[in-house]
């Protein structure tokens, strides 16, 4: 479920670099020697390039898993729900005390919080109990191929040959995610090299089998992603019955006087930082609330998913202390055939909802909350059939 971090400039940089020849799709087989020829151009040996593709095969199942993410199409409150059990919160708890002298050290040198690492370790991988089981090589390859996002994939093959050639990957037998993500906490190949870290000092950096090693690469790739050290990024809320829903959202950040001046208060204790937040409403203004700060961005450079990140950063805070959400009283959404012809009624109405594919991302939600407000409704971005009918 891992975001695949990869700057835009290292993409292209790469798609220049290559020789005149497909960047994707054709014969699998005539793909495959392209890029063995562009290894080459890249520096690496003839004999290099040959090991490393030897055992290199196109996996169906890799393209059927890139199409098949209806988990992101449940709401946050179920989503959560199905992601924070007692069992992965106490096993988190355990984790932290077990490695605590591991999170003392990702925190002092990276600024990244253990609640943060525990609730990506824990996601990712249930704590490293199941790193995936598609050959990292043969994932890379196959997506590289599709034509869906070739400038992202692409790339991060040569990066696994760069690691085979450091003897850190072997493309015959490193498994992982679908999507390529290697390790506990789920990392491609580029942010390896970029943010990998060798926390337990035998020379290598593994993210498959050293504990030290994964929390330590997170913790830098976070920093690098910007965390900022000591900064909150969840609170929950309370919201009054009535305010201006339009101003929630994650593209509208207040100072949380402003938001206190308009009813919003902590759920429990003060507010957790002087700092500009936005008011985040997953399931309209009848249901769970909370402010998220500026490090709550962060999340997104390891995944895209809205609810995922939600969940993820709400997890964080549990594992260090918070009380359990109030889901309130939300409307009931729509499911996923239902948001598909939301989506086509607004792309109708000239709305850019991004792909009409049943789930409520930021492109949905904006133009849900554009129409509520020209309809008179409560502008709080959650579709419900009340809105369906007017549309």
């Amino acid at each position: 479920m891992s975001k695949m971090t990869l700057s835009l400039v290292a993409a292209l940089l790469s798609l220049a670099a290559a020789p005149a020849m497909a960047q994707c799709g054709g014969n699998f087989g005539d793909f495959v020697e392209g890029l063995k020829a562009e290894a080459q151009t890249r520096g690496h040996s003839s004999d290099t390039v040959a090991r490393f593709f030897a055992p290199v095969r196109q996996d169906p199942a890799v393209i059927a898993a890139d199409r098949r993410q209806g988990v992101f199409t449940l709401d946050f409150t179920t989503f959560s729900r199905r992601l924070i059990s007692a069992q992965r919160l106490q096993t988190g708890q355990a984790k932290a005390r077990e490695w605590d002298a591991v999170f003392d050290r990702a925190e002092a040198e990276y600024g990244v919080p253990r609640g943060v690492l525990l609730a990506f370790w824990g996601f990712e991988t249930d704590y490293g109990s199941f790193q995936g089981d598609f050959n990292t090589a043969n994932a890379l390859v196959t997506l590289a191929h599709d034509c869906r996002r070739p400038d992202l994939f692409r790339p991060q093959v040569f990066h696994a040959l760069t690691l085979f050639a450091n003897d850190d990957f072997d493309p015959a037998t490193t498994t992982g995610a679908w999507a390529g993500e290697i390790g506990m906490v789920q990392m491609l190949p580029g942010d390896i090299i970029e943010n990998g870290v060798d926390g337990d000092g035998d020379g290598h950096v593994r993210l498959k089998t050293s504990t030290p090693d994964a929390l330590l690469s997170g913790a830098k790739m976070l920093a690098h992603f910007g965390w900022r050290k000591g900064e909150p990024w969840l609170q929950e809320v309370e919201v009054p019955a009535e305010m201006d829903w339009s101003q929630a959202g994650i593209g509208t950040a207040l100072p949380v006087a402003q938001w206190a001046a308009m009813g919003v208060q902590p759920r429990s204790g003060g507010w957790a930082a002087d700092l500009p937040a936005s008011l985040i409403l997953p399931q309209g203004h009848k249901g769970p609330a909370f402010v998220a700060y500026p490090n709550f961005n962060v999340f997104f450079d390891w995944n895209q998913s809205f609810t995922y990140v939600l969940t993820a950063a709400y997890f964080g805070t549990r594992l260090e202390g918070a009380p359990v959400f109030d889901p309130g009283n939300p409307d009931p959404g729509l499911d996923q055939d239902g948001m598909k012809r939301l989506q086509e009624r607004l792309v109708a109405r000239g709305h850019d909802v991004g792909a009409v594919d049943g789930i409520l991302g930021a492109g949905t939600r904006a133009a849900v909350r554009a129409e509520q407000m020209r309809l008179g409704l409560p502008a709080d971005g959650w579709p419900t059939a009340a809105l369906m009918s007017r549309l």
